[in-house]
């Protein structure tokens, strides 16, 4: 099990550093989109390439953003039905639902994304508007994104069976609003002394 919760803890850290970088391609987006608004009213020009780097980037954010917000679970629940269940029972949904639905989706959209990718590589498509930009980097994102899901729904699993087993806190649970650095204060110890907490 330490060997898992390392694991986790690495796709953890990177998930993190990845959700960071997305959150700084919103800003990016918002000064594209103005700056895009601004020089269409006031010279009247407008350029292909601005509009669709806005939903390059809007994707990005949305597809890379996924597992990040699983991280921190942050994504749409039903806590009507769950919500009143034990922590237990809702680690046992986490876990279920992420080997019989998560998992399972995540790695289907992955399979039939990689194709697309490779061929939108290989083809250099671009945008068939005047000014267009290349098609493959957005289509990376999916693969990318699924990718990165698939992981952090790995180290979800792995987290809430430790849960389970009594070696670390509830994940689910907030304390101080890090989920994370409350689970790494239970973890060194526990990885530092052959797994006995």
């Amino acid at each position: 099990m330490q060997l898992l919760l390392r694991l986790s803890r690495g796709i953890d850290a990177l998930n993190e550093r990845v959700g960071q970088f997305t959150k700084w391609l919103i800003l990016v987006c918002v000064l594209i989109s103005a700056g895009n608004a601004v020089v269409r009213k006031a010279f009247d020009m407008s350029s292909n390439a601005f509009l669709e780097i806005q939903w390059y980037l809007f994707s990005a954010i949305f597809l890379l953003g996924a597992a990040y917000t699983l991280k921190h679970n942050e994504h749409i629940r039903i806590d009507l039905i769950v919500g009143r269940l034990s922590a237990r029972k809702q680690s046992w949904v986490d876990i279920l639902g992420g080997l019989f639905f998560l998992l399972p989706m995540a790695s289907i959209i992955l399979y039939f994304a990689w194709p697309v990718f490779t061929q939108m590589w290989v083809s250099g498509e671009r945008s068939a508007d005047a000014g267009g930009l290349l098609r493959w980097p957005v289509w990376a994102l999916i693969p990318a994104g699924f990718g990165l899901l698939i992981l952090q729904c790995l180290s979800e699993i792995i987290k809430r069976i430790a849960f389970l087993r009594g070696l670390i806190p509830n994940p689910a649970e907030k304390q101080g609003g890090q989920i994370t650095d409350t689970i790494d204060q239970h973890l060194d110890p526990m990885l530092n002394n052959g797994g006995k907490a």
